[in-house]
């Protein structure tokens, strides 16, 4: 119970989204708080109240409309915010995140309600630890923050790229349990490259072309500094940033602070769990996988590393771990002596003659895994992923982009195509596809199975650094969650309605993990498992008088 005289009163109280229950207020707290006659007399339960949510979300025709009444309620009452998105995750995680996040971000100016978040400007230099005190939450441990450049296959969006930290957060906290009150969601707006956005009417960010070379470099340099002075012990999250960027900034920090990206080691880990599962499935093991790659940015090269460490833990060299691995990018196949291969793909040019012709790669390469991260969709053609059928009699496709729209193919394509032996799975949902007499459940490789325990982990125990290690480790765990009614579905990750024991899960060995490599701050637990659940936020509302 807290002591009213504590809180805000009246109308201060109601429009605090931390505090307020709404028509949940009982007599004694409008009473007590200043409530009296500011609400309607009957007194609702948590139930009746979600129930109330989901009867007007059913009403609604669009996505995009549910999206806005979800974002409405998070404005307002976010225990009961994330009541609704834990009671229903399987209805709620395509909104609040992919595949309807795209649309938000896209369309963030004409749906703008209220901030929901903090935007730091290349202006700001020199005070940027003051507007991070403006967020008036010191007990922040988690910041996902982007510059908008490289929104999840839509390109560059700049401010309107705020919805993806917004969307991360809602699952850091709903799936994990990271208390909501301990996140923060940050949109570096250094501008945007696209011109349209720029002339748009309902713009909010800056109209001008995006901040580049040293001057960015000493912005983020001084952001970073900035977290690290008033929030001690955060994880920050580094989220949709562009090629050119991400992979620098990556290796810059990961060693100085707690940081991961997202798009390189959280899509790596959730791309390997599903590989392992499938493997179940296809009764191979992972040292007799060849895998290509479609793309090769950040997810794609995030996928190969992690694959790279798998076949190591098969007792390969690096050499001939990375030796398993081709990617096919817009030039054609990865090869040595290619001009213009970049350091991050230049460990996997292998040694072979140039194929620009996906279909030709795929016959001279013969992988076992075709794993689409390019975002562009319909790109694996019927020729395509017949061909891998005829290669392999259980062909393993991943068809990863977001949103909906640049999935590589769509579920029902690659079943039918196949005859349904091919093992699938999407970035963005797909429903079950009926064929033959048969019911296939598609698996959905969605980075939510990843980060959140991933950063409980991390959060739970304050580790100092973020490890690839421990991206390894989670999807190992995830893996190892997929239950054989789920494999004979063809599903190759666990239903979402249980991301909370699955996010639990992977923070204990996350947590374990950081106290094995020295990492964790905090004294081992006598009871680790119990030291992270006891950590997890629950939305329940508080008694206040």
């Amino acid at each position: 119970m807290n002591n009213s005289s504590d809180l805000p009163r009246g109308t201060q109280l109601l429009r605090n989204p931390f505090l307020n229950k709404g028509t949940a207020f009982t007599e004694l707290e409008r009473q007590a708080l200043g409530l009296r006659g500011m609400l309607p007399p009957y007194v609702s339960t948590m139930d009746e109240q979600v129930n109330r949510i989901m009867e007007n979300f059913a009403r609604k025709e669009t996505d995009l409309e549910k999206y806005i009444q979800l974002m409405g309620l998070m404005d307002r009452n976010l225990t009961l915010f994330y009541r609704v998105i834990s009671a229903y995750p399987e209805e709620m995680t395509p909104i609040i995140y992919t595949p309807t996040v795209g649309q938000a971000c896209q369309e963030y100016g004409q749906i703008f309600r209220r901030s929901q978040g903090l935007y730091i400007t290349p202006g700001d230099r020199g005070k940027i630890g003051e507007i991070l005190k403006n967020w008036n939450q010191p007990g922040v441990r988690v910041i996902v923050v982007t510059d908008g450049e490289r929104i999840l296959g839509l390109g560059d969006l700049g401010s309107n790229g705020m919805g993806i930290p917004v969307g991360k957060l809602s699952l850091y906290t709903a799936c994990a349990g990271i208390p909501p009150e301990a996140c923060l969601p940050i949109t570096l707006d250094v501008g945007t490259n696209n011109e349209e956005l720029r002339e748009h009417p309902f713009y909010l960010g800056l109209r001008e072309e995006r901040l580049r070379g040293d001057e960015y470099d000493a912005f983020f340099e001084e952001f970073i500094q900035a977290t690290q002075e008033v929030f001690p012990h955060v994880l920050v999250q580094l989220e949709d940033f562009a090629n050119a960027n991400a992979f620098r900034l990556l290796e810059a920090y990961q060693n100085r602070i707690c940081t991961f990206d997202d798009d390189i080691q959280g899509t790596g880990s959730v791309a390997l769990a599903g590989v392992l599962s499938a493997m179940r499935i296809t009764g191979n093991c992972m040292a007799d996988q060849k895998v290509l790659l479609l793309g090769a940015g950040q997810a794609a090269l995030g996928v190969g590393g992690q694959m790279a460490t798998a076949f190591e833990a098969e007792g390969m060299s690096l050499e001939e771990a990375r030796g398993r691995c081709w990617f096919f990018d817009s030039r054609g196949l990865v090869v040595q002596g290619r001009e213009g291969v970049s350091a991050q793909k230049a460990p996997y040019a292998h040694e072979h003659e140039p194929v620009t012709d996906l279909l030709a790669a795929i016959e001279a390469v013969k992988p076992t895994v075709l794993i689409g991260a390019v975002g562009c969709g319909g790109v694996f053609t019927e020729d395509i992923v017949r061909k891998m059928a005829e290669l392999n009699e259980r062909p393993v496709i991943f068809a990863l982009s977001n949103p909906t729209s640049k999935a590589e193919c769509t579920a029902e394509q690659c079943y039918s195509w196949t005859e349904g032996r091919a093992v699938y799975a999407s970035g963005s949902p797909f429903d079950p596809v009926e064929l033959d007499g048969k019911s296939y459940t598609p698996g959905q490789g969605n980075n939510a199975y990843i980060f959140p325990g991933v950063g409980l982990g991390v959060v739970a125990v304050n580790a100092s650094r973020v490890t690839d290690e421990m991206f390894y480790v989670a999807a190992r765990t995830l893996a190892g969650m997929v239950e054989q009614e789920d494999l004979d579905r063809g599903r190759v990750f666990p239903a979402l309605s249980k991301i909370r024991e699955v996010s639990l899960k992977i923070a204990v060995e996350v947590a374990d993990l950081a106290y094995e490599r020295g990492y964790a701050t905090l004294a081992r637990p006598a009871d680790l498992e119990g030291h992270v659940r006891d950590a997890m936020y629950v939305p329940e509302y508080r008694e206040y008088a």
